[in-house]
């Protein structure tokens, strides 16, 4: 084999490594594993070891795209359309009105700090408009945060649906830029195109998958999610031709497959979130090979500018406008805009000008990129405070992973679910036989002080037991209702 190959392949699977190892450790210290990967990125780049010499944005340009389609797609996919259902047009609001409001409020302060054009300041404010989906699903995760008030669902949702709205925005203003004959009106026809057929395909597209994953019965188990890989990258490519948004498309594949009785619906879940994450460390990775450290410091004073002005100043206003008629309490709206992270996506953004030859191109670049490392350093290591602050944290409960796992077939509608009796439960000292359970329902294990118990008719339970519930959602609901408890578990074994 050749030497070069394998040295490759040895230096790829080493930075993969290295970058899983120590974001191991550094989210315990409250450090983001996506300021990790794109450190690891720029040690090795030209300006650091000189491992691997980067210099194309095309290529960086490239495989974010391909990176944050499927990291769509899945967090569309692990979404409970019920959870958002009461949020959803919040959500909307802020990824429509609060990114125009935010690239605007933003670009004003651009073009009197920079000196910029109208136009490039504009588009400075463009390009760092929208949340970024990657840093908010893993910031938001990993850290095991619970908020009150459905705000980590308006949140996530937010976060997936308004990167159409920016990329508009950036693509617009570009097009203005280098194309000065260009009407508004044109513009506006794109944006109508890009959010209703996005929005249309990614929904019959979700339909179309979910029916072929049913119906179209494979031998073997392990193309399912070959499959499925396909058929995204299909929906993402068909929609960008037909000149919809294929970010929103995926989203909403993912979104509608994600919440329909689909075969495998376990293991594909699990292979999409390794995928995510595999995608999230190549994609910062990239990223960081991109920048060169020493071209950033001159930009550091109006970088450091630009994201306290978006910390302070634009995003709360975008928050707090968008959200007028909200129910939310001030405390709430405060929290929802500070969690307003900036990650990948204004950095793949911010290549095109780079690729289209904008004028200043070269000096956006480095300042987006100032302000998404302040952005992720700042706001994702003070989460966990500013929600107590806030007063919308809620202790979240400890995922338990049980030895066992069940993948509904498509003709059921019976799951998995955690019955956690409560302290002051009458039957606990009761025998299982001595008890009369709802139909459809049978315990499968039960959680006791950590260790698992496989039940039986004598067994008997015991405070603090927790129990793991095989049937339909109703029956498990009458169950806790049996047992006394107070709140539905929504924790997925």
């Amino acid at each position: 084999m050749d030497p070069i190959l394998s040295q490759t392949i040895l230096l790829g699977a080493f930075l993969l490594f290295l970058s899983i190892l120590a974001s191991k450790y550094t989210d315990r210290i409250g450090i983001p594993g996506l300021l990790i990967f794109l450190g690891i990125g720029m040690l090795v780049g030209s300006d650091g070891l000189n491992w691997i010499y980067l210099d194309d944005p095309k290529v960086a340009q490239t495989v974010g795209v391909f990176a944050l389609m499927y990291i769509l797609f899945s967090g569309g996919l692990d979404t409970d359309y019920k959870k958002i259902r009461p949020v959803m047009g919040a959500s909307l609001v802020l990824a429509s009105l609060g990114v125009l409001i935010s690239a605007g409020l933003l670009g004003l302060f651009a073009k009197w700090l920079l000196g910029f054009s109208w136009l490039e300041a504009m588009l400075v404010g463009a390009i760092v408009s929208s949340t970024d989906a990657a840093a908010v699903f893993s910031v938001l995760r990993t850290r095991h945060i619970a908020l009150k008030y459905r705000l980590q669902e308006l949140i996530e949702f937010e976060s997936g649906t308004n990167d159409p709205m920016a990329i508009f925005l950036t693509i617009g203003l570009i097009t203005l830029i280098m194309e000065p004959t260009a009407g508004l009106g044109q513009l506006g026809v794109l944006f109508l195109k890009q959010m209703v057929f996005g929005g249309l395909a990614g929904y019959l597209f979700g339909l179309g998958i979910s029916w072929i994953l049913n119906q179209i019965e494979l031998e073997y188990d392990g193309l399912y999610t070959v499959l499925t890989l396909a058929l995204v990258a299909l929906s993402f490519a068909i929609t960008d031709l037909i000149g919809g948004s294929g970010f929103l498309a995926v989203y909403l594949v993912g979104l509608v497959v994600g919440n329909r009785n689909i075969v495998h619906k376990k293991s594909l879940m699990n292979f999409f979130d390794g995928i995510s994450w595999l995608m999230q460390i190549t994609m910062f990775l990239v990223l960081g090979l991109l920048v060169f450290p020493t071209q950033i410091i001159p930009y550091a004073a109006h970088g450091v500018a630009l994201a306290l002005f978006l910390m302070f100043v634009a995003r709360p206003v975008s928050v707090y406008l968008g959200l007028l008629n909200s129910p939310l309490s001030v405390r709430a709206k405060a929290f929802v805009s500070w969690v307003g992270l900036r990650g990948a996506v204004p950095i793949i953004l911010a290549t095109f000008p780079m690729v289209a030859g904008v004028p200043n191109a070269d000096a956006i670049f480095h300042l987006i990129f100032f302000v998404v490392i302040l952005s992720v350093a700042a706001q994702s290591t003070t989460i966990p405070p500013a929600a107590k602050l806030f007063h919308v944290f809620m202790p979240m409960k400890k995922r338990v992973k049980y030895p066992i796992e069940f993948d509904a077939s498509v003709d059921t509608k019976s799951m998995l679910k955690e019955v956690e009796l409560p302290d002051d439960s009458p039957h606990i000292g009761k025998q299982i036989i001595d008890m009369s359970f709802p139909p459809r329902t049978l315990i499968v294990l039960i959680n006791r002080n950590g260790k698992f118990v496989v039940p039986n008719g004598i067994t008997r339970f015991e405070t603090g037991d927790k129990l793991l519930v095989l049937g339909d959602l109703s029956a498990v609901d009458e169950l806790r209702i049996l047992f006394g408890a107070e709140q539905l578990d929504s924790q997925k074994p």
